[in-house]
């Protein structure tokens, strides 16, 4: 079996008054995906409300994801992060493993599997 990438979206609202210290800590999730190497992509989309984000994740597999969630970015700047928000959602797609799967629970997480397409 060909290994598959694993893509997440997770879904925010900022609590009122606290998004530039959101817009602070979004940062510093970057720089740290960042330097991690098989994070394939970590962007942010902001709705045209200024309060609402979308977050769009990709790792080259589901060890990535793992490596990522047990990581300084979602073991220490998540938390900083949700006190500020409210997650709206959580979607992977693509098998993010047990682990990772257990961990995101408590987010709501929704997973879909792989069932078809070309990735280029």
């Amino acid at each position: 079996m060909v290994e598959q990438v694993v893509r997440l979206t997770v879904s925010v609202t900022v609590n009122d008054g606290q998004l530039e210290a959101f817009k602070t800590i979004a940062k510093d999730m970057t720089a740290g995906s960042q330097a991690e190497p098989d994070t394939l992509g970590y962007e942010w989309f902001a709705g045209n409300d200024g309060n609402s984000f979308r977050l769009v994740e990709t790792y080259k597999d589901a060890k990535a994801v793992e490596a990522h969630f047990t990581g300084p970015v979602v073991q220490q700047l998540v938390p900083r992060l949700a006190a500020l928000v409210t997650v709206n959602s959580m979607e992977f797609y693509g098998d993010p493993g047990p682990k990772v799967s257990e961990m995101a629970a408590g987010f709501g997480a929704v997973t879909f599997q792989y069932w078809l397409g070309i990735n280029r």
